[in-house]
């Protein structure tokens, strides 16, 4: 069929990834809290040109240097292998086309050693060539419309999420399927700590535009095995923004939410059931206590509001006419609250310790910040004032050689950071040790294509990932264990 991706070699993989035990969805998540603080411990060292020498070195950390991959798709260490579980263009179970753009995803789960990935799809209405449906919507159904968001009229929305079941041992997908229709720009998203996504529309388009609602919502996907289409229902109350990314604080049920633009708030949502986002909330902006007026994060120029290291009390200010329909969410917080703007906050994952955001473009370089939000102890109750919440710059490279416009983070198993590179052309994917060195776990050797979504098995095993532009999920196993010791 037209627009069906090329066919591309994949690597042999040897052997398994030894024993593999399924983890409690809670046991999974408590894990990779824990080992995100712990991966975050010596970042601050990143600011300093010393800390980084040897990075390209046979002195780095890591895994080693990279190998050439003869088929020419991913560059990885020595002893490690992959192996390309998903393409844009297949037939799925359900008869659609797996969708193109694959970006933000998460693993949970499944039955009897599997795993269960809930993907995301960047796609807009017109871009029909690549979404599920056919490049003339052929396969769009009456089911598809009454289950999807916006699938009604000339233009049905293209984005959405797609399901994908891993079988560690036989290596493939025992399937994969839509799981939610009708969404725009579905960019990045977060886990919750009870078991299913949260998507995010990175689009704030109006109804009579393309399609014929507003778009700009959180959708939530349960993570199952059943094959199902889920109802798509927006959480209105969580407020309408050119969202990027949300992380979910286990402890409080308080969802952290960021935005992709050059004059970005961030925004705090404050459920009022934690766990049950559809029962309403408060949507909140951040705010620099002292600061007068808007308190500019972004440092670009030579002369930074802020230095590496610096920790800023803030606090939360409420936000009214949260459906935005004239998409002024944040300059209304900045200009009638004073709250603070922030360069691209896109990356976004909650620890035991605190939330990491990464800023795309922050920083005099513009090639990418990451900031510490530790919450107060009476997070999100009238407490909170009098011990407020502190936000860190935690680091600021300036030197897109090192790592370059970070976007996607998780955390590994073994306590460092996997930082997925959107730079201007080579693609990496960047951990970062406690002690603030950075060694590169994979080159795309396919093209100049972001990688998007990485993120680990339950067990621990298997990296995956994806090459959004090529439309591939990849599966990454090797000695993972030996960045533990």
């Amino acid at each position: 069929m037209k627009g069906k991706a090329q066919a591309l070699p994949v690597s042999i993989l040897i052997g398994g990834g030894g024993d593999e035990m399924e983890l409690s969805r809670r046991v999974f998540l408590a894990r990779s809290a824990a080992s995100v603080g712990l991966g975050f411990a010596g970042l601050r060292a990143l600011s300093g040109a010393p800390a980084l020498a040897g990075v390209h070195g046979a002195s780095a950390p890591g895994f080693g240097p990279l190998r050439r991959d003869p088929a020419g798709v991913l560059d990885l260490p020595e002893g490690f292998t992959y192996r390309v579980i998903s393409r844009f263009g297949e037939m799925m179970d359900d008869g659609l086309i797996t969708p193109g753009l694959p970006d933000g995803m998460a693993a949970y789960p499944g039955p009897d050693a599997t795993t269960l990935l809930v993907r995301n799809h960047e796609l807009e209405p017109h871009w029909t060539r690549y979404g599920a449906f056919g490049e003339d919507n052929e396969r769009l159904t009456d089911e598809h419309r009454e289950l999807g968001f916006d699938l009604v009229g000339r233009q049905p929305s293209q984005g959405g999420t797609t399901t994908l079941w891993y079988d560690h041992r036989a290596g493939a997908l025992k399937g994969q399927w839509l799981s939610l229709a009708g969404t725009n720009r579905n960019c990045a998203g977060g886990p919750t700590p009870w078991g299913t996504w949260l998507t995010c529309e990175e689009d704030t388009m109006r109804a009579g535009q393309r399609g014929r609602k507003d778009h700009g919502w959180v959708f939530e996907v349960p993570a199952t095995h059943d094959r199902t289409l889920h109802k798509a229902e927006p959480i209105k109350a969580m407020g309408r923004f050119y969202r990027e990314a949300v992380a979910v604080d286990a402890r409080t049920g308080i969802v952290y939410m960021t935005e992709d633009l050059g004059d970005a708030a961030f925004y705090r949502y404050i459920p009022t059931k934690p766990g049950n986002l559809h029962a309403g909330g408060k949507l909140q902006a951040l705010r620099v206590i002292g600061s007068r007026g808007s308190f500019d994060t972004r440092n670009w120029g030579d002369s930074p509001s802020v230095r590496v290291g610096e920790r800023l009390r803030v606090e939360w200010v409420d936000l009214d006419d949260v459906e935005s329909p004239r998409d002024d969410l944040r300059t209304r917080a900045r200009h009638d609250h004073g709250c603070a703007v922030f360069a691209r906050t896109e990356g976004i994952w909650a620890g035991d310790d605190a939330v990491y955001i990464g800023c795309t473009s922050g920083g005099r370089e513009k090639a990418g910040q990451i900031w510490k939000y530790r919450a107060s102890p009476h997070e999100g109750t009238a407490r909170e004032s009098g011990a407020p919440a502190v936000l860190e710059l935690f680091i600021e490279p300036n030197d897109p050689d090192l790592v370059e416009n970070a976007d996607n983070l998780v955390a590994a198993p073994w306590g460092d950071l996997i930082v997925c590179e959107d730079a201007r052309d080579d693609q990496h994917l960047v951990g970062v040790t406690p002690a603030g060195k950075l060694y590169r776990v994979a080159h795309n050797a396919l093209s100049d294509s972001e990688f998007a979504g990485a993120c680990f098995s339950p067990d621990g095993t298997t990296l995956f990932v994806n090459i959004q532009r090529e439309g591939l999920t990849i599966a990454i196993q090797g000695p993972w264990d030996s960045r533990r010791a």
